[in-house]
């Protein structure tokens, strides 16, 4: 009897901790089922949708970078928050839709990050504007933050995107020192510092070991390597962090969810975090 299995698609894809996150799961739940990445091109996309359309024992796949935007006109619908921020990071078969894209990022950044009072984070820098940034933005309209600036290396694509969520706030290079300075939260949504893709900025993360402000908050969505040398910086200045494997699990519950029809056995985090960091 075929085992059923959901799965994580990306380009790359080795680097992912999904597989390692939900089989722990699995396995402490009880489901007889497997979850493990696949890596999928660009252009092989139409094509593995396709059969993964037909085959009974798929549950889903989480897709990750670069594909989070490119996989929406290949599904059957995008809901909840996924339609606002126009990126997909899961993929579930649903009886009434075909196939059902959503989007768990948001939830899992607003997870990770303190709670805030209201009016109390002011300014935000984003670094980067994919398929996470769009998350990241997402997160910052229910944080209640006033005021957002994007570093980006692409300032065009920047310009365009701060104008579409309609924020109050200015673009800058990736390494603009005024945006970083001024921010009370600074989240790294993209693939710099990430294994095998471009390093952060030296002039960077010379800005965060200068930050003005001891209650500043550094969240790299990065989680591979888990200590990135801007989480690395920002230790260094004293600065509360946020690591990318924080939002990796609070968004893989939500996900774990749409695949098995099961919620993920939270009381076991510690455990997986260190089998995770192991």
């Amino acid at each position: 009897m075929a085992k059923i299995y959901a799965e994580v698609i990306g380009d790359p894809i080795a680097h992912s901790k999904s597989p390692l996150i939900h089989r722990f799961w699995l396995n402490k739940v009880g489901i007889d089922a497997d979850y493990f990445a696949t890596h999928v091109r660009g252009p092989e996309l139409g094509d593995f949708l396709a059969g993964r359309r037909a085959d009974p024992d798929w549950r889903g796949c989480n897709v990750t970078v670069p594909h989070k935007q490119a996989v929406i006109p290949l599904i059957d619908k995008v809901g909840g928050m996924a339609a606002e921020v126009g990126a997909v990071n899961t993929i579930a078969p649903r009886d009434d839709v075909g196939l059902l894209g959503m989007n768990s990022d948001v939830e899992g950044i607003v997870e990770s990050l303190p709670k805030f009072r209201t009016g109390e984070l002011k300014q935000a820098c984003l670094i980067g504007s994919g398929g996470a940034a769009l998350a990241a933005l997402a997160a910052f309209r229910l944080l209640g933050v006033e005021r957002v600036t994007l570093n980006v290396r692409n300032r065009d694509k920047g310009e365009a995107l701060l104008d579409s969520w309609r924020f109050e706030g200015c673009v800058g290079a990736v390494d603009d020192p005024d945006n970083i300075a001024n921010a009370g939260l600074i989240i790294n949504a993209s693939t710099l510092g990430m294994a095998g893709k471009d390093a952060m900025p030296e002039s960077l993360l010379a800005h965060v070991r200068a930050h003005p402000d001891d209650r500043a908050i550094v969240f790299d969505m990065v989680y591979a390597p888990l200590e990135t040398d801007l989480l690395r910086a920002a230790r260094e200045r004293g600065l509360r962090t946020v690591d990318g494997l924080a939002m990796l699990i609070n968004q893989a519950a939500a996900a774990f969810w749409a695949f098995f029809g099961l919620p993920a056995p939270r009381q076991y985090d510690a455990e997986l975090r260190e089998l995770l960091t192991s």
